[in-house]
């Protein structure tokens, strides 16, 4: 009996390390996820301007493809505006010092 509550203490205790290694792993790495996003923005970018181009290489200006493409780059482009706009209010008070 003594040898099985040994194990189950033992199981327990590597249980709760684990989930703490884990929760913190989890903590430190949340930050780098917002800090891609501005390279996320400037590829989407990049990559709906050539798909844009394209279009209308293919197919002219006013063909579907190019109407669809022409509308991502137009979302791309707010998305990086709102962006800057967020970065803009969560920095305005620490401007100041």
């Amino acid at each position: 009996m003594k040898l099985l509550s040994f194990n189950l203490r033992s199981i327990l205790g590597k249980t709760a390390l684990a989930t703490a290694a884990l929760g913190f792993l989890l903590a430190a790495g949340a930050p780098a996820a917002k800090a891609n996003d501005w390279d996320d923005c400037n590829r989407r970018i990049s990559y709906t301007e050539s798909r844009y181009h394209e279009a209308v290489e293919h197919y002219g200006p006013y063909s579907r493809q190019a109407r669809h493409w022409d509308h991502e780059r137009h979302e791309a482009y707010e998305r990086r505006e709102h962006l800057r706009h967020e970065y803009r209010e969560h920095h305005r008070d620490y401007d100041r010092y």
